[in-house]
Parts: structure tokens; sequence; C-alpha cells
């Protein structure tokens, strides 16, 4: 018997089997209206070689133990079991080079799919998670058999989910993560045609995938009426034609970088800051003997730049690390460096002022921060001035906030006196009076127990390590 089963919400939309968890296990079941097609995509192997690949999340049949599922669903007719990943994240949260990488992996999918005579019927984004820097793909249930002469049932999907976002930063310096969030479903393609200017029509496919399929869109919406079912995707497709495209999309879409590569403020930040080796050392022996105490499942680090304190909690005994940053350059190094070290470490887009909510159907589909995972420990270095200085966050609630998300962890205190709050106040007034260590130790005090201090800077950088009550 599995204990507090529960559908995850996010997999509503698929008739064919649901998600659910229970257990710290993930289970998927396949329904009866999806049978036929699920037993021949098994039987051929496929998934088992993409397994092995590293490619597509294992799965295992447990049909044995299906009834614990027949309650909830009366249709089972099998029960897939996979491994429970550490962290959920969404597109809208992914650097280019992770959007770039999860598209590439799914048309090399496709690509080994519809070798063995299968395909993919859809292309969302959403499949797609992460194992540190490494893409996986994880819904099994998109694979069905190949169709002679069938279009591309996801080709909109893709374009909307993984191209346009990864256009509109490669081609016109645009960070897509605000504009993904608020539409979720991805940039449309009317939407990024609208952009699209003469000069631009023969940069790579951008007239094939973004500027015809406007087009065709726009004329069927209007003539919608008129269409007759069995019309649609009638046009015959060869093999040999849909493989060529997925091709050449995999061509392209390896060659886009960002527009705009000029290193952002914080991207080089560990090379320039004001730290010296000492203070640099300090913390991190600060953060090594938190790491080898608590020997956290999952830390979050908040404020990550590049990584090098969550490089220092993995070697340390921490087993997973989620980094966050809103900087854009900061976030591609540390990404960088996730996938060059081949670190389980996942540096996220999150702007801590404007966290990713819950939303989506019954605001539900997708969740929020902390009702994805619960953190084990948190990292908040020279994060918190940020917050209280730079973006005016009364400084009881930020950390109320940080210690909010994980029962351990270590927070930072930058003086007034230190050069970088120096910085942050240069050309604004003073008014934050609250601002002190006495302050920051009380607020601590009223939610935890401090289990060590240590200032590491001769401006009075302060290191707290606490336990909640």
């Amino acid at each position: 018997m599995i204990n507090d089963l529960q559908r995850v919400p996010g997999s509503f939309r698929d008739p064919a089997g649901c998600v659910y968890e229970g257990d710290n296990r993930i289970f998927r079941t396949v329904n009866e209206c999806f049978i036929q097609e699920f037993d021949q995509v098994w039987a051929s192997g496929l998934l088992e070689k993409l397994a092995e690949r590293q490619s597509v999340l294992p799965a295992k049949l447990i049909n044995s133990d299906r009834e614990f599922l027949q309650a909830t669903e009366l249709e089972i007719t099998h029960v897939l079991e996979i491994p429970k990943l550490p962290f959920i994240s969404y597109p809208y949260e992914w650097t280019f080079s992770a959007l770039k990488s999860a598209a590439l992996l799914h048309l090399d999918i496709h690509l080994t799919a519809l070798a063995q005579g299968m395909t993919l019927s859809d292309a969302s984004a959403y499949n797609i998670q992460f194992q540190g820097a490494k893409p996986i793909f994880i819904d099994h249930l998109s694979f069905r058999p190949y169709k002679n002469g069938e279009v591309w049932a996801g080709h909109r999907q893709f374009c909307e989910q993984f191209l346009n976002p990864l256009l509109l930063q490669a081609y016109w310096g645009v960070s897509y993560n605000a504009w993904y969030r608020g539409a979720q479903e991805g940039i449309g393609v009317n939407d990024l045609a609208r952009l699209v200017r003469w000069r631009d029509i023969f940069r790579g496919n951008l007239f094939m995938h973004v500027v015809l399929q406007a087009k065709f869109q726009k004329a069927s919406q209007k003539n919608a009426l008129a269409l007759k079912k069995d019309t649609l995707g009638a046009a015959p497709f060869s093999l040999l034609s849909f493989q060529r495209m997925l091709t050449k999309l995999q061509k392209w879409v390896s060659q886009l970088e960002p527009a705009c590569n000029e290193k952002t403020v914080w991207q080089d930040y560990t090379n320039v800051h004001n730290y010296s080796s000492e203070e640099t050392a300090l913390k991190k022996a600060f953060v090594r003997e938190f790491s080898r105490e608590t020997k956290p499942r999952l830390l979050w680090d908040l404020g990550c730049n590049s990584g090098d304190f969550s490089a220092t909690a993995l070697d340390s005994g921490a087993e997973y690390v989620v980094g966050f940053d809103a900087d854009h350059g900061a976030l591609e190094a540390a990404f960088t460096r996730a996938q060059t070290e081949n670190l389980p470490f996942q540096a996220v887009y999150m702007d801590a002022l404007n966290p990713t909510p819950n939303q989506g159907w019954m605001e539900r589909e997708r969740g929020g921060l902390q009702s994805r995972a619960k953190a084990d420990g948190v990292l908040a270095l020279a994060f918190v001035h940020h917050l209280a200085i730079a973006r005016n966050v009364p400084l009881d609630q930020a950390l109320d906030w940080i210690m909010g998300l994980a029962p351990r962890g270590v927070i930072e205190f930058v003086p007034k006196e230190d050069p970088m709050v120096h910085t942050l106040l240069r050309l604004r007034e003073d008014i934050f009076s609250n601002y002190t260590e006495k302050k920051f130790r009380e607020c601590i005090a009223r939610h935890a127990r401090i289990i060590k201090a240590q200032v590491v800077s001769k401006s009075g950088r302060l290191l707290i390590e606490y336990a909640r009550f």
C-alpha cells in the first residue's frame, strides 16, 4: 500500500495516463485508451535504448502493484515507476544554454524514435527536466508508432516552447524568461513574427519556422469553419522529409547564441569582487564545515553567481544544489561550470522579489518554489544586502523568507562599512536605520538558534549558521 498517494497537478492534460506521487516515489499510469500504442513502443525497446543513453528517465513496469491506483482511475492497464528527480524546474526558469540543450535533446530523441518507426505526439518543453546541467526526457507516454506520411504534430509547439524563446534572445537580445512565464505555453509564432523585419527573414530558417507558420496559422483560423476535419494534415510528408526537417532544425539550434555577449554585472564577480584570498578561504571553510555537519540532500544557494560556493558544498557533503540568480551572465557561467565538471548542481533563473508563483490551471499546474521541493539547507551569501538595501525589503522580512526556505543554513551580513554597500548607497539616501548587525542577529534569534558566527573580512562581513527551532 502506497501512503499519501496524490496525483501530480501538472499531469491532468494527458488522457493516456497521469502521474502520481506517494511514499517519495513517482508513478505513471497508462490508461486503456493508450494501451495499444504503449505496448508497441514498449516492445520496440526504444525506451530502454534511450534510457541507456541517459536521454530518457528509466522506467519499470510494476503491474502487479497497480491495485493501489485502481480507486483513482478505473481504466488503468499499466503502471510505470520512474525515479524521482531532486528538483522540478520550468523552461521559463532555464538559462539560454539550458533551454538550447533541452531543445537539442528533444530533436535527437525524435530522430532516434523515427529511425525505429516511432514518433513523438507532442513537443512540450515541460517534458524535459534537468539532472544537474544534463537534460533528460520524462514523458514516456509521448512516444507512439509513426504513421507513414504524417506531418509533425508538435511543430508549432516546438517552435513556441523551444525555438521562439531562443530566437528572441539570439536575434533580438531580449530575455525570454518573464514573457515565457507569463504565457506558460511559450512565445507564439504570431507574436514573434511581428518582430521580424525584411532583413531578418533569411536568417537561418526563420522564414519557414516563424513567418510561414504565422501566415498559415492566421489563414487556418480565418477559414476554420470551412475546413473539414479529414483534410487537416492530409498532405503527404515523407519520412525522409521529416528527418531532414528535424536535422536542419538541430543544426540551426546548435548554432544559436545570445545576441548580447558582453559580461553582465555579476558574471565575473568571483574573479573581480572585493574579497581578499583570505576572506574567500574563510567563507569556503565555513560553508565546507556546514555541509560536512548537515549533509543536506537538497541545498538552495541564493544568489549563486557562478556556483563557487555551491561547488564547495557539493565537495563537502551536499548531495544536490539548486542555485538561484537573476543575472543571466552569472547563470550561464554556473550552468557551464556544472556541465563541464559534471556537478549535481542546477542553475535556475529567479528574481527573489518575484519568485515563480503557483500558476496555470487552478493555480496548481505549475508549482511555486516551495511547493516543488523542501530544501534541507540554504546558503544566502552576499545576498541579504541586495534585498534590504538595493530593493528596500525590510531586514526582518528578508530573513524570515530566507529562513523559511530551510531548517538549517548560512546567512551573510554585509555591513554599511563594506565597499559593496557603499556602492549601493552611492546615489541614494540612507534610509536604512534598522540595517545593523544587532538587528540582523535579533531577527535570526527570533526563529532559530545561532550555531556559529564568524567575521570574515576587515569591513566586518559576518557569517551566521542557524538551526530553526
